[in-house]
């Protein structure tokens, strides 16, 4: 059965920053989109991140563009996102998901087949 287990998440002041983890395990994803999404308290789910299977590609909401970056190991099924001048508006429940695309930079959730349990990301202010 195939699963995505986040790590990484945990408390931080703004400013500081955080590390991601994402592994799959029970098949491989290394030929999917992988992104990551997140949820905050009574808000929607929202695309942060996601990543072609070679790594060639990424996008990024604007609210993170150029203070988070994804990448990935397809090696280790692992994706990685790597969060930097992190803010309280980042507060929030992190999701890892897998696509049904190779290549196309679907920001769409529903465009996506597997999903994490979700990693928690609180940041102080």
């Amino acid at each position: 059965q195939a699963q995505l287990v986040e790590s990484g998440g945990g408390l931080v002041q703004a400013g500081g920053s955080l590390r991601l983890s994402c592994a799959a395990s029970g098949r491989t994803f290394s030929r999917n989109v992988m992104g990551w999404f997140r949820q905050a308290p009574g808000k929607e789910r929202e695309f942060v991140a996601n990543i072609a299977w070679s790594g060639s590609s990424t996008s990024y909401a604007d609210s993170v563009r150029g203070r988070f970056t994804i990448s990935r190991d397809n090696a280790k099924n692992t994706v990685y996102l790597q969060m930097n001048s992190l803010k309280p508006e980042d507060t929030a429940v992190y999701y890892c998901a897998a696509s049904n695309t190779m290549s196309v930079l679907t920001r769409t959730s529903g465009n996506y087949d597997y999903w994490g349990q979700g990693t928690q990301v609180t940041v102080s202010s």
